[in-house]
């Protein structure tokens, strides 16, 4: 546990909610800066320089580095997670899953391309740093959770059973998506729809979509 959560045992309960709602707001904050330039060529000091707080207020809520950029990757992966959910609760056939969750991809890659690097640099550095695992880890279980929320949709509305762990259904996904990254960052104009188009195959395949 890092020494900034610590504090949430030394402060009243009355101000706990206000304490981490405060390092969420920084973390918000800092996620543009942290998405730009990476784990490697950030700091605490770099991250106010390029923000409205200073470095002593990050330092306050934060205890290093590793604490602020796992908070701001925990932050922008839970919301992330709830468009997903939406799709989920919002499909009524398998067609419209399919094409949601399609959907849904492409906006992401669109829109959020630096987001989904820094967390592919964070969960890459806990391959080296202990620091990060238990956080990576967490995180990572929670997609691979959404994964499976999306996947027994499928199963009730085809009546196909699942036959794939959730574990194995996520890394199909996750690779799809983190080789799309790579590509759309390299400027290539039809990773998207590259990887739209394979997802709809695995979804054909696993998921009794009765689409190909």
């Amino acid at each position: 546990m890092s020494p900034a959560i610590e504090k949430l045992d030394r402060i009243p309960k009355r101000r706990v909610d206000k304490f981490a709602e405060r390092r969420d707001e920084l973390a918000q904050a800092a996620l543009q800066t942290l998405s730009e330039l990476g784990y490697a060529r950030t700091s605490l000091r770099e991250i106010a320089q390029n923000s409205e707080f200073s470095h002593g207020v990050l330092h306050y809520y934060f205890s290093d580095k590793v604490d602020l950029i796992t908070s701001c990757v925990r932050h922008y992966k839970a919301q992330c997670v709830t468009r997903y959910d939406q799709v989920t609760a919002d499909a009524r056939n398998c067609a419209e899953l399919t094409n949601g969750f399609l959907e849904a991809l492409g906006a992401t890659m669109r829109e959020d391309a630096r987001m989904h690097r820094l967390w592919y640099d964070l969960r890459s550095q806990a391959l080296f740093e202990e620091a990060f695992r238990a956080d990576v880890l967490d995180i990572d279980k929670s997609l691979e959770n959404m994964i499976w929320r999306i996947m027994a949709r499928f199963e009730e509305l085809s009546g196909e059973p699942q036959n794939l762990p959730a574990a194995a259904l996520y890394a199909m996904f996750d690779g799809l998506f983190q080789q799309c990254l790579l590509k759309h960052l390299a400027g290539d104009a039809d990773a998207i729809a590259e990887m739209q188009r394979n997802t709809r195959q695995i979804l054909f395949k696993v998921a009794g979509t009765g689409q190909s």
